[in-house]
């Protein structure tokens, strides 16, 4: 796992080089310390709670089992003398065995070690446990149309889909290289799927490389991968078409949208009106670089773009909220004549309201200690915030989960048209 800068290491031929390649380096180096994501141990999934005296709670489960008469029988006499009820149960066959996924409702007091333990003696094996919360109660059929239907809306919510279809996951969007050549060439047309990493052919001749190292993947989840792909493939780039019109403390109107990569001539254009100050700040290397990015940066297929217009339609600010593996990144630039009038406390604000909305635990944005401006504007948030500071490189992150009800249900309210 590591933490990108500007959200294009996975470029191929348009790494950063240089500057940008010594800020990425900083990065990645405080992200390995500070993220680790290794997968769970022995029988367990994720690391549970205490136990709750008196209190029921659910939890999803999957084990393996043999594929003869008998053996799902007694895995459910050996929860139900745990007082553990079933809600509900899939089977995922294999060429050896079944792989059983559970929804169990079970005694406060019980722990997953207990629940384990008797699966283990009652012939399971490989056993993954972990909490589930009431979305989860949700049958697979209604929850697999749902995905599809936000999917269908947005392109941008290929990555957020795939991750609530298949659990806690890195999923990385692979674009094709600069040169022409496809990057799914080396990719069966029908995918790949290699126990706990798959390979699908992504639109425009991308890969998408999703990978759940402490629970391999089953034929069935990779199907309901793959089919969620094509849809996305079919139906092309898209975004919502909805803008809102706002006005500035100082009376200007603005117009807030979603942009995508038809806003590439105009985001180019915004470029050469900022000073070179404004570039470094946001792309941290030679602002010739700038407009490298910018296809990558504006396609909905990496993360969601709000665009800033002036009342004459020209375009004066950018916000990217991008998915970065199981994180998410956030980026602002502003053009310099509308800098210090709210528009990128505006666009923030949207952008973290959006990832509230997209389930997202934290945001994070790559800056420098000079860019007071982003500083002042993430404190404004009111959310828990952590720095980091390497080499120059300051990493602010946001932790969503820790702010209130009220205050999470606010950001929400503010995400984009």
């Amino acid at each position: 796992m590591t933490r990108k800068v500007t959200h294009v290491t996975d470029l191929n031929d348009c790494r950063p080089t240089g500057p940008w390649q010594r800020v990425t380096a900083a990065v990645h180096a405080w992200r390995t310390r500070r993220h680790e994501h290794a997968p769970p141990t022995g029988d367990t999934g994720s690391p549970a709670p205490e136990p709750v005296p008196g209190a029921n709670t659910l939890w999803r489960m999957r084990t393996t089992v043999k594929d003869e008469p008998g053996s799902l029988a007694a895995l459910c006499t050996a929860l139900a003398e745990l007082r553990v009820d079933i809600l509900s149960l899939q089977t995922h066959p294999l060429a050896e065995g079944t792989v059983d996924e559970f929804l169990l409702r079970a005694p406060g007091e019980l722990a997953a070690s207990g629940i384990s333990t008797a699966v283990r003696e009652a012939g399971g094996t490989d056993t993954w446990i972990e909490r589930a919360d009431a979305h989860d109660l949700v049958d697979a059929p209604t929850r697999v149309l749902g995905l599809a239907a936000r999917t269908a809306l947005d392109a941008a919510e290929l990555p957020l889909a795939l991750r609530q279809l298949l659990g806690r996951c890195t999923i990385r969007s692979l674009p094709a290289p600069a040169g022409g050549d496809r990057a799914s060439d080396s990719v069966p047309v029908e995918g790949a799927l290699d126990d706990t990493v798959m390979r699908l052919r992504g639109p425009e001749g991308g890969v998408i490389a999703v990978e759940r190292p402490y629970l391999p993947f089953t034929p069935t989840e990779f199907a309901r991968a793959r089919a969620l792909v094509e849809l996305d493939a079919r139906l092309g780039p898209r975004v919502p078409h909805g803008r809102d019109v706002l006005t500035l403390a100082e009376g200007r109107d603005i117009t807030v949208r979603r942009a995508d990569t038809r806003d590439v001539e105009a985001a180019r254009a915004m470029h050469e009106r900022c000073s070179d100050r404004t570039l470094k700040l946001r792309y941290h290397g030679p602002v010739g670089d700038a407009d490298r990015y910018l296809n990558h940066l504006l396609s909905p297929r990496f993360g969601r773009t709000l665009a800033v217009q002036s009342a004459s339609g020209r375009l004066v600010g950018l916000g990217h909220l991008l998915w970065d593996g199981d994180e998410t990144e956030i980026a602002l630039i502003v053009e310099d004549a509308w800098q210090r009038r709210g528009v990128g406390t505006e666009l923030l604000r949207r952008l973290v309201g959006m990832a509230v909305e997209a389930g997202c635990s934290s945001v994070y944005a790559v800056t420098q200690a000079s860019n007071t401006g982003m500083v002042a504007a993430m404190r404004g948030l009111g959310l828990p915030l952590d720095y980091q500071v390497e080499e120059g490189t300051l990493v602010i992150t946001a932790r969503l989960g820790d702010a209130g009800a009220d205050q999470v249900a606010g950001l929400g309210n503010a995400s984009a048209p």
